[in-house]
């Protein structure tokens, strides 16, 4: 058995306390009932803890359900767009999932993807709707979404910045997009991300003004304007999830 020389030796080695050779009796049981005492306050805390954790969880949940009917506004007005937003919110996960970004910069992108569009709230559904290509002044007016929906998000208290996210999904990386003529790193990654899944799903789906295109033409869209219009990495990775591994819109 190992012999200790000093107090700051046997707390080195580990130990949290100690008893000296001899002791009495009642010096031990009042140990005892300290270690017992800290046992319990150590259990509470651990409680408490808990409890906290269980808060926060339930008040994230609220809030992401809260989230899910804000994107559900611009579904009712604009039911040629419906699940939209949502599958664009899907599309921009995955893809941030393939580019290796955290799960907490995913569920991030999620969520700014599932609001991207809700300043299309402000514009008019006989606008949204029109079966064919809109005139300059209310293709203007359709633009101004971005701005709008910047402004019912930026007082949200969200974790991450998805008010200039939705801000930004309309940004190239050239400099050619709206409504700031953001360019390259300029443009948040979260929006760049965003800004190719918006591309996909728009040319997939059917619009009031034409059929759905198709996946081999959106492929080709994101092929010709890698790095010009589309961040080249998010590109690759969004080429990779279409032709490799076949993904299909929930």
């Amino acid at each position: 058995m190992r012999n200790f020389s000093s107090y700051t030796e046997i707390i080195e080695s580990g130990a949290t306390d100690f008893i000296t050779k001899p002791f009495e009796a009642g010096e031990l049981k009042a140990k005892i009932k300290r270690i017992e005492r800290e046992r319990q306050i150590f259990g509470q805390l651990q409680d408490r803890n808990r409890d906290l954790k269980n808060a926060h969880e339930r008040l994230r949940c609220t809030f992401k359900q809260a989230v899910g009917a804000l994107a559900s506004t611009v579904e009712m007005k604009d039911p040629y767009t419906a699940g939209h937003q949502r599958r664009v919110a899907h599309l921009a996960a995955t893809l941030a999932a393939e580019l290796g970004l955290s799960l907490e910069m995913a569920d991030a992108i999620r969520m700014a993807g599932l609001v991207h569009d809700i300043g299309k709230i402000s514009v008019p559904s006989e606008i949204l709707t029109r079966p064919s290509r809109l005139p300059l002044l209310e293709m203007s007016l359709t633009r101004n979404h971005v701005m709008a929906g910047y402004e019912i998000l930026k007082s949200i208290d969200f974790e991450w910045p998805v008010a200039q996210i939705a801000l930004q999904h309309h940004e190239r990386m050239d400099g050619s997009g709206y409504p700031q003529g953001l360019s390259g790193s300029a443009i948040l990654l979260e929006a760049r991300i965003i800004a190719v899944a918006d591309v996909v799903e728009a040319m997939s789906s059917h619009r009031p003004y034409r059929a759905a295109l198709g996946r081999v033409e959106a492929v080709d869209e994101l092929s010709r304007n890698r790095a010009l219009l589309y961040d080249a990495e998010v590109v690759d990775a969004c080429l990779r999830l279409l032709t490799e591994k076949r993904y299909e819109f929930p």
